[in-house]
C-alpha cells in the first residue's frame, strides 16, 4: 500500500479512566483486528500487555497498533492517562498526525486532559473529541461540550446528539446525514438500525445542524456566500470544510457515545478518515543542525525524498529490544544500513515489524507516514534522528521533563548487582524521565522519576521482569539552591612550585538569575586583562561547580556571573588556571549571596465529594498547600492547590480515608520556591547525618 493519502496516524489521549484502552479495543474489533474483546476491568485488555497495566487497570506504555477501516491504514497508539506517564503521551503526539481526545461523559475535562490538551496544541495536532462512558449516571453530553470551551478554551464542532440519558442512552443523531443510529441491547457494534431523527430531537437536531454547517463553511467563502443567498451544499463540499478546520485546528469535531457499550464507535472511525489529517497533509517536521537551532529546511513526507525518521520509543520484550520509529520520508528495507545523527554511527536494518500490541508481523520494507519497530537496534535512544548516510540530517528533538522524586535503592543479595545494572539500563532507554545516578558520598543507587506511582511501577518491573529483589529507601524530594543577594568579589588562584606556574585573577559579580533561567555567564572585560580565549575555562570553572550549593550539597539553580576584570600572566596563565580560579571564586562568593534552600511545588487537583471539601482543604492546609481555585461539579468538588511536593508523600492513602475511598487526585510539578527556614534546617541536619553513616 503506497497511497499516502490512505494513511492515518492516530493517537487516543485522555485522562486516567476516560475510556481510552476500551475505546482503542473497540477500534480494532470493529476493523476486525480482534474477534473476542477484552475489558480493561478484568485486566484482558489487548493493548494494556504488561502485567502492572493488567493488574492495576491502567496503561503505562503507549502501545502501538495497526489496522485498516473503508479501505484506509489507521496506525493507533494508545496513550497512559496517569500523570506520571506524561512523557509517553508527550511523545507520542511528536509523531503523530491527529489525535482522538476521549472524555469521560460524567467527569468531563479533568486534570490529566488539560495537561494533555495543551501537548497537543504545542505539536499542533489535529484532534476530534469523543465523548465516551454517555451510559453512566451524571453523564451529560452538552456540560462536557461546554467544559471543552471554558476549560481548554477550544472550539468543539459537535457532530453526533446523544439519544436518550445515562442508562436509557440507545444511540446518537448523526448532525451531518440528519439520521438517527439507534442500537439494539446485545452490546455488538454491528447490530443498529439508522432510523429518523426521533420526534421530541427535531427542534434541537436542527439547531445544532444549522451552527455546523455556518462553522464549516467558514472555512470556504464561496460556498458561505451561496449558503447565505439559500444555497443548500452537499455534504461533500461540508465534509471538505470540516476536514480544512479541523486540519487547520480552527475547530474539534465532538462526538458522542459509549466505548464500553458499543454505541457510537462507527460514526468515531468514519470522522478519523473523513477529517483527520494524513501524513503528506501536515506541516513538515523542521530540521535542525546538531545544536537544536532550525535550519530552515523540512522533513517533505514523501516516499522518494532520502530517508529521514524519528526514534520515538525504546521496548524490551520477549522478542529483545524494539525500536519504534516514524518515518517522514524515504524508504527503509530489510538490510539497509542508516545513520544515526545523534551518535553519528551506522547500523544495519535486520527485523522490521509492525506491530499488533504484542503481537508482530514481519515487513521486507516501509515507507515515509509508516509507524513500525525495528528489531535489535544497538545504541539508538528516544529522540534520536535516523537518516540515509548520504544525505545526513537532524529531525527536531524532544526535551523531556526533569525528575522531581528520587529513592534510594539496593538489591537484597551482593550476587544481584550486576544483574540490577543492566536491568535499569534497559529500563532508563525506554523511558527518558526516568533517571539513574550513583550517590558518590554513600555510593547507594538512586533512581530517580515523575512521581510515587512512576517509581513503584519501576521498582515493580524490576522485580518481576528482571527478578532483581531491592531493598528501597524513603521517597526524597529533588531540592535545589539559590541565592538572594548580588555579591561583587574578587578571586586569584596562583601556585609557584618550581617549573611553569598557575596564575589567574578573576574580578566578577554574582547574581540571582529570573526563576527558571537555570545558569548564565557574561563577561564585560575591556582592555584584554583577561584574554577572550580564557572565557571558556571560566564559564566551565563556575558551571561545573553549580552542581553543589554552599548550603547542602544540592544543586544550584538561577545564577548569574558576570566576569568584568581581572589579571593575567604572560606565561603562569593557562585554561586550567582559570577553571581553578573560577572553582575557588564558586567556593568563596557562594556563602556570602545569601544562600538559600528551595523545594518543588506540585500543581495539585483533588476531586472529592461534596461532604468532605472542609476535611480535603483543612488537610491540604496543614500540607503547607496554597488553595487556588474550588470548582463544583455533578459528582462532587475539584479543588486546585500548589503543595510543597515533600507533604504529598503518601496522599492517596490519607485521601481515601477522608473521603471513604471517593477521592481522587493528581499532580504534577509546577515551580520551585523558598523553603521556610524550620524545613530547611531538618533537610540540612539530614543530608548531615546522611554524610556522617556514609563515613
Amino acid at each position: 500500500m503506497s497511497d499516502l493519502s490512505l494513511y492515518r496516524n492516530i493517537g487516543i489521549f485522555a485522562h486516567v479512566d476516560a475510556g481510552k484502552t476500551t475505546t482503542t479495543e473497540r477500534i480494532l474489533k470493529l476493523t476486525g483486528k480482534i474477534h473476542k474483546l477484552g475489558e480493561v476491568h478484568e485486566g484482558e485488555s489487548t493493548t494494556d500487555f504488561m502485567e502492572q497495566e493488567a493488574e492495576r487497570g491502567i496503561t503505562i506504555q503507549s502501545a502501538a497498533v495497526t489496522c485498516a477501516w473503508k479501505g484506509h491504514r489507521l496506525n493507533v497508539i494508545d496513550t497512559p492517562g496517569h500523570v506520571d506517564f506524561t512523557v509517553e503521551v508527550y511523545r507520542s503526539l511528536k509523531v503523530l498526525d491527529g489525535g482522538i481526545g476521549v472524555f469521560c461523559g460524567s467527569g468531563g475535562v479533568e486534570p490529566q486532559s488539560e495537561t494533555n490538551w495543551r501537548y497537543a496544541n504545542e505539536s499542533e495536532v489535529a484532534r476530534i473529541i469523543f465523548v465516551n462512558k454517555l451510559d453512566r449516571i451524571g453523564a451529560d453530553f452538552l456540560k462536557v461540550v461546554e467544559q471543552v470551551k471554558k476549560v481548554l478554551g477550544a472550539k468543539p464542532l459537535v457532530m453526533t446528539l446523544p439519544i436518550g440519558r445515562e442508562d436509557e442512552f440507545k444511540g446518537v443523531v448523526d448532525l451531518l446525514e440528519n439520521k438517527a443510529y439507534v442500537w439494539d441491547e446485545s452490546g455488538q457494534p454491528e447490530n443498529y438500525n439508522i432510523e429518523d431523527v426521533p420526534a421530541d430531537m427535531v427542534d434541537d437536531v436542527a439547531e445544532y445542524r444549522e451552527y455546523l454547517i455556518e462553522t464549516a463553511l467558514e472555512m470556504d467563502d464561496d460556498l458561505l456566500m451561496a449558503y447565505m443567498d439559500g444555497e443548500e451544499p452537499t455534504i461533500d463540499d461540508i465534509k471538505r470544510c470540516i476536514r480544512k478546520g479541523t486540519r487547520d485546528l480552527e475547530f474539534f469535531p465532538t462526538f458522542c457515545g459509549s466505548a464500553f457499550k458499543n454505541k457510537g464507535m462507527q460514526l468515531v472511525l468514519d470522522a478519523v478518515v473523513d477529517y483527520l489529517p494524513a501524513p503528506n497533509e501536515v506541516d513538515p517536521q523542521p530540521l535542525t543542525d546538531e545544536e537544536g537551532n532550525e535550519t530552515g529546511e523540512f522533513a517533505t513526507v514523501s516516499a522518494d525524498e532520502p530517508l529521514r525518521a524519528l526514534a520515538f520509543k525504546i521496548m524490551d520484550d520477549r522478542f529483545g529490544a524494539l525500536t519504534f520509529v516514524r518515518l517522514y520520508s524515504g524508504r527503509l528495507n530489510k538490510g539497509d544500513t542508516i545513520l544515526n545523527s545523534f551518535t553519528g554511527k551506522t547500523e544495519r536494518v535486520g527485523r522490521m515489524v509492525e506491530m499488533q500490541a504484542d503481537e508482530r508481523t514481519e515487513l521486507s520494507s516501509a515507507q515515509a507516514g509508516d509507524i513500525i519497530a525495528i528489531v535489535g537496534m544497538k545504541n539508538v535512544q528516544t529522540g534520536h534522528t535516523l537518516c540515509d548516510p548520504d544525505h545526513p540530517c537532524t529531525l527536531e528533538a524532544m526535551v523531556f521533563p526533569e525528575p522531581v522524586i528520587s529513592i534510594a535503592v539496593a538489591p537484597k543479595d551482593k550476587g544481584s548487582v550486576e544483574k540490577m545494572g543492566i536491568a535499569i539500563g534497559k529500563l532508563v532507554a525506554e523511558d527518558p524521565s526516568f533517571r539513574v545516578e550513583t550517590d558518590e558520598d554513600s555510593g547507594e543507587t538512586i533512581l530517580k522519576g515523575m512521581g510515587e506511582l512512576h517509581l513503584d511501577i519501576k521498582v515493580d518491573i524490576l522485580k518481576r521482569t528482571y527478578g532483581v529483589e531491592l531493598n528501597v529507601g524513603k521517597p526524597q524530594v529533588a531540592y535545589r539552591e539559590t541565592i538572594t543577594q548580588a555579591i561583587e568579589d574578587s578571586y586569584t588562584h596562583k601556585k609557584q612550585s618550581g617549573g611553569s606556574g598557575q596564575f589567574g585573577k578573576i574580578d566578577y559579580r554574582i547574581r540571582p538569575g529570573e526563576p527558571g533561567s537555570g545558569f548564565a555567564f557574561t563577561s564585560s572585560v575591556v582592555g584584554g586583562n583577561v584574554p577572550k580565549e580564557f572565557f571558556p575555562a571560566i564559564e566551565k570553572g563556575f558551571k561545573v561547580m553549580m552542581a553543589q550549593g554552599p548550603i547542602a550539597g544540592f544543586p544550584v539553580l538561577d545564577v548569574e556571573v558576570e566576569l568584568y576584570d581581572g589579571g593575567f600572566h604572560a606565561v603562569d596563565s593557562s585554561a586550567i588556571a582559570f577553571e581553578l580560579a573560577a572553582k575557588g571564586a564558586f567556593r568563596q562568593s557562594m556563602p556570602k549571596a545569601s544562600p538559600q534552600l528551595i523545594e518543588p511545588i506540585m500543581k495539585v487537583d483533588v476531586f472529592t465529594p461534596e461532604d468532605h471539601v472542609g476535611d480535603v482543604i483543612g488537610d491540604l492546609n496543614r500540607r503547607r498547600g496554597m488553595i487556588k481555585d474550588q470548582e463544583p461539579g455533578p459528582t462532587g468538588v475539584r479543588i486546585k492547590a500548589d503543595v510543597p511536593l515533600s507533604e504529598m508523600f503518601g496522599y492517596i492513602g490519607h485521601l481515601r480515608t477522608m473521603t471513604s475511598g471517593r477521592g481522587q487526585f493528581s499532580m504534577e510539578f509546577s515551580h520551585y520556591l523558598p523553603c521556610p527556614q524550620n524545613v530547611a534546617e531538618q533537610v540540612i541536619a539530614e543530608v548531615a547525618e546522611r554524610k556522617k553513616k556514609a563515613g
